[in-house]
């Protein structure tokens, strides 16, 4: 199946309608080149509303982490954006609901295996991890994080929304040893 009918697919896809109570828009971004794949949790309502992936302050704070330019971060040809809900969950008490649990079983194998077996892999919150770092499923999120070194190509990392600044303040080494690898893992791939 071509990216292009894949992304067709998943833009018309409702499985998760009667659920989310709105019109679900499904926000995915991919192509056969992609050398990164960050794959997050679902869109906020930002995105929900513009329909372009990392599109608030989250993204922002991403591109702060990875070195990429705004451009880059929405640009399909160097960069896979696969969430593990593709659509707005809603508002929850503290938050957003978690992810649609219906997403990444139907789409995530047919979507990965359109991009390049070697590629960079930012596996960003809890759910991304649970799902792609099974082994580490009982691992507190900090733990698994502080285990960066042996995962290969695959980093786990923080969800960079605004609870992420105490994740730096009490993890230093986050920002002492693992941003400055996140980007120069990021130029390689880009390379």
């Amino acid at each position: 199946m071509s990216t292009r009918e894949l992304h067709r697919q998943i833009a018309a896809c409702r499985v998760c309608e009667a659920a989310l109570g709105f019109e679900p828009r499904p926000v995915a971004q991919f192509s056969a080149t992609s050398r990164i794949l960050i794959v997050g949790q679902a869109p906020g309502s930002k995105v929900h509303a513009s329909g372009i992936p990392w599109d608030d302050a989250s993204g922002e704070r991403l591109c702060e982490w990875t070195g990429l330019t705004r451009d880059q971060l929405h640009d399909p040809a160097l960069v896979a954006i696969v969430p593990m809900g593709f659509c707005y969950p809603g508002k929850a008490s503290g938050g957003d609901k978690p992810p649609r649990p219906e997403c990444a079983p139907l789409w995530h194998e047919r979507v990965l295996a359109t991009l390049p077996q070697d590629r960079l892999t930012l596996l960003v919150g809890t759910y991304a991890q649970k799902r792609y770092l099974p082994e580490t499923r009982n691992a507190r999120m900090a733990d698994r994080v502080a285990d960066w070194r042996s995962f290969g190509d695959t980093i786990p990392l923080p969800h960079p929304s605004w609870r992420s600044t105490m994740f730096m303040r009490k993890h230093p080494w986050f920002e002492a040893e693992l941003v400055p690898e996140v980007r120069r893992r990021v130029r390689e791939a880009l390379a």
